[in-house]
């Protein structure tokens, strides 16, 4: 089977791979090699048309995942397809579908076409879905039913699943005897902890991994592997629990590799500050360099509506000492489905964290944005700010709504130093190259 790991393996370089080259300004070989190792991965599912691919990792620029879907209280298509839209236009890298109200399979098409980026989805979350359907209860899902629908994701075109793999006997044995302040809040996570501990059997995404790496060498399909034991507070952060899943996720990245399988591991969560460079150099070691993928990490648990901020924070720091996938938060996180006005700004909080990381870890290029800014502030040239701005429509919107008559803007009118420094101290501006 041809994958973009066999073939970075085989010494071959695919339209994916030249593409994410031009895109991240380093050389095709360069990320061949990325892939051969594992420390890089291109989500590219050969049914997935019209994928503009992203690389993912090692020396490549951090990117930015925004979550959409529907929800039993909430399974409008349309509402799905204008978040999606909006993700797209605020830069999102990567979108997944997390629906799990309406026709799920219809919603996923739908998104699925009109997504030029890596989609992802969580198939537990319709394994479950269709377990209360059939059975009455969520917990009634089988097996085999689970596999069905990660085989019909990956049928479908679904560049990456989030699978949480790790979630084993001995890891909630550990959760149950430490105990936590808010358990377990990751909802596939959850409903696999539940339905191991109301079976009395051990997770069959683990217990049947190899049958997993079948489905995703077929198809292309890259592994998340899923932190079903991510901290949902800052009491939980790096505790017994969290540690011991990411142990199972380590040798887990192992097989996956061995198997011929793109593999990237899911992080937390909720973690302070003073935590989270220690958190990414653990992942980084445990699981041999395999791209890190982390929510946020959220910094404090005292910002309902402001998420997103508390979300980038986290974000820059986590990007600056090795996570290479950000999953934005939306001021929306702990409280409702997000609009799509929060899917922007959640997208454009975790592109700026992105951005901030990408520059302090000396990203070849990353600074240059940030001079062409300098720049044409010098120049008082409010056009190029706009055009340089992470987002134009917001930036011009701001300037235009009260603008003075020169050139400087309201906050300084008469007094702006930019142009008091040039005509009294005879600092000539710098111009745009």
């Amino acid at each position: 089977m041809t994958t973009q790991l066999s073939c970075a393996r085989d010494g071959v370089i695919t339209p994916q791979m030249a593409a994410v080259a031009v895109a991240e300004n380093v050389t095709a070989e360069h990320i061949r090699e990325s892939i051969a190792s594992g420390v890089t991965v291109i989500p590219a599912n050969n049914g997935h048309a019209n994928l503009q691919p992203r690389g993912i990792g090692r020396g490549l620029r951090t990117k930015v995942n925004a979550n959409i879907g529907t929800s039993p209280d909430c399974a409008d298509v349309q509402i799905e397809l204008d978040k999606l839209a909006a993700a797209l236009q605020a830069g999102a890298d990567a979108v997944m579908d997390l629906s799990t109200g309406g026709d799920l399979t219809a919603i996923r098409r739908a998104i699925l076409n009109r997504c030029p980026v890596p989609l992802g989805t969580v198939p537990i979350y319709e394994a479950g879905v269709r377990a209360r359907a059939e059975h009455g209860s969520i917990i009634e899902l089988t097996p085999e039913g689970l596999f069905d629908v990660i085989r019909g994701h990956a049928a479908e075109g679904v560049d990456f699943i989030t699978v949480h793999c790790g979630v084993t006997s001995g890891v909630i044995q550990r959760l149950k005897s430490q105990g936590r302040v808010t358990d377990i809040v990751s909802r596939g996570g959850a409903l696999m902890a539940g339905w191991m501990v109301y079976h009395n059997r051990e997770n069959p995404l683990y217990e049947q991994f190899d049958r997993l790496l079948e489905i995703a060498l077929e198809h292309d399909v890259t592994i998340s592997l899923g932190d079903g034991l991510r901290p949902g507070c800052l009491a939980d952060a790096t505790d017994r629990a969290q540690i011991e899943e990411l142990l199972v996720l380590g040798e887990l990245v192992d097989r996956a590799r061995q198997a011929g399988v793109q593999v990237m591991v899911e992080g937390p969560g909720h973690v302070p500050l003073n935590r989270i460079q220690a958190n990414m150099e653990l992942q980084k070691s445990v699981c041999r360099g395999a791209p890190f993928y982390v929510l946020g990490p959220l910094v404090t648990d005292i910002a309902p509506g402001y998420d997103h901020i508390t979300s980038a924070i986290g974000g820059a720091l986590a990007a600056m000492y090795g996570a290479d996938f950000l999953c934005y938060v939306t001021p929306a996180e702990h409280l409702s489905l997000p609009e799509p006005e929060d899917v922007r700004q959640g997208v454009i909080a975790s592109r700026i964290a992105a951005h901030a990381a990408d520059i302090a870890r000396g990203l070849p290029g990353a600074a240059d944005w940030d001079l062409k800014m300098a720049r044409a502030r010098k120049n008082l040239d409010w056009e190029s700010q706009a055009n340089l701005s992470i987002d134009p429509e917001l930036s011009r919107r701001r300037h235009a709504a009260r603008q003075t008559s020169g050139a400087a803007c309201t906050m300084c009118g008469e007094f702006c130093a930019m142009e008091m420094a040039e005509k009294y101290l005879g600092i000539q501006t710098a111009r745009c190259e």
